[in-house]
């Protein structure tokens, strides 16, 4: 039995929209369908992305011209690309004789019947130029100059001298450059002499040097070390003293106050009927309302008994403070005379530059200078070959405090990071406004 089927289309019924109910809460704004608006973003987003809106670009932008054609089409077709047409043959064939004009052309004496108008030459002398020619080279001129003898010498005259004019500055004095910049820099060498940008180094430097200049060097860095090792332990051990001072005083208020209050309290306890070494209880008394004058003695005595413990303290601490004043004033003096002693050496040289060992004590700017580094080689690390040398020292480093012991820039101070201003993020109510 053959099986009856449809002639033509589907074989099913044709599909309707669903549209879900929209009296529940699936029906609510927030669950309608989206994606066709934001599959038109996303589409609108990758346009803009590539190069713009395609619908908003210019026709320049989105389709060429092409004027020359695709130059692989004779290469894949010679037979018919080789041959050229009939008409282009036509049109390229030239004959070597000129074609015959059509126009016709009037004979050497054929005029079209209008008289030219005259016209003057210029190219000829005329009769009254030749003749003031003429007179001139007789020496008859129409008007002749008479010389006569001068009255006045212009070189006997003394020029009189220009008066400068003098230029004011007007401009405000905050945006003028300082007076100082055309100055010389200041060396902060102790004696003031100029530092030269690369100093010479001695032979104690060398890499390879003699026992005797390594010797004196080695001797000289080993007294600047122990030198400032015992000026660190001086200053820890004033330190130490001065804390003990500090916490000795302290301690002493401490038991000041703790004796007041012990005082106060077994007056109180003897008032109240109560004995503060007694074991029995003995009945309380009821306590006056004013105090009798012994109990006022007793605490006058008390206030200037804490009085003079608090004065005391304060006359040790300045005690204390006095001979540390003392101390450093001797240590200040012995600097001083030190430092002149240094620079009567230095002003009995004659050399003339100056040291960026030994420093000015007021330097340039309110930082201070970076510390030299220490370019010594100890006596188990000096090599016998250039091939294990080790090199010391960084240029850089060199370079930039050089540049600060001639004056040249002040000591700055290194930020690692910028201070930038503070920025708040906010979200405006306006994006709820935004619309497709």
């Amino acid at each position: 039995m053959p099986v009856i089927q449809p002639l033509k289309g589907t074989p099913n019924a044709p599909a309707t929209y669903s549209q879900p109910s929209r009296k529940g809460k699936k029906a609510w704004r927030k669950n309608v369908d989206v994606t066709e608006v934001e599959e038109g973003l996303e589409e609108l987003n990758k346009e803009i992305i590539e190069g713009g809106v395609v619908a908003e670009r210019p026709s320049d932008e989105l389709f060429t011209l092409d004027t020359v054609g695709d130059a692989s089409i004779p290469k894949r077709f010679p037979k018919h690309t080789s041959k050229p047409l009939k008409a282009d043959e036509i049109i390229a064939a030239r004959s070597a004789v000129p074609a015959v004009p059509l126009r016709k052309r009037p004979g050497d004496k054929t005029t079209d019947g209008i008289i030219p108008a005259k016209r003057l030459r210029t190219q000829y002398v005329t009769h009254k130029e030749l003749s003031r020619l003429r007179k001139v080279a007789d020496g008859h001129h129409e008007s002749t100059v008479e010389v006569i003898d001068a009255s006045y010498d212009p070189w006997a005259a003394e020029p009189q001298p220009e008066k400068e004019e003098v230029v004011h500055d007007t401009r405000n004095d905050k945006k003028k450059a300082p007076k100082t910049i055309t100055h010389k820099p200041i060396s902060l060498s102790a004696n003031g002499k100029h530092v030269p940008a690369v100093q010479k180094p001695t032979g104690g430097y060398s890499y390879n040097p003699a026992f005797s200049d390594y010797e004196a060097r080695y001797t000289e860095e080993a007294n600047k070390a122990v030198a400032a090792e015992k000026k660190r332990l001086a200053e820890e051990e004033a330190e130490r003293i001065k804390k003990e001072a500090a916490a000795r005083s302290a301690a002493e208020a401490e038991a000041a106050e703790a004796r007041a209050e012990l005082s106060e309290w077994e007056e109180d306890s003897e008032w109240e009927g109560f004995q503060s070494g007694g074991e029995e209880l003995k009945p309380t008394v009821k306590r006056p309302e004013r105090k009798t004058p012994a109990q006022r003695n007793r605490a006058k005595r008390r206030k200037e008994e804490e009085r003079r413990l608090k004065h005391e303290a304060k006359m040790r601490i300045k005690k204390a403070q006095a001979e540390q004043i003392k101390k450093i004033a001797k240590e200040v003096a012995e600097r001083e005379a030190q430092r002149a002693l240094v620079r009567a050496e230095q002003s009995d040289d004659s050399s003339t530059e100056g040291n960026d060992e030994m420093l000015r004590r007021r330097q340039l700017g309110k930082f201070k200078l970076p510390e030299k580094d220490l370019e010594l080689v100890l006596p188990d690390e000096l090599q016998d070959s250039l091939r294990r040398l080790k090199p010391e020292g960084n240029l850089l480093k060199d370079r930039y405090r050089s540049m600060l012991v001639r004056g040249h820039v002040e000591a700055r101070r290194k930020i690692p990071f910028r201070k930038q201003a503070k920025t708040k993020l906010t979200e405006k109510w306006t994006f709820k406004d935004f619309s497709i």
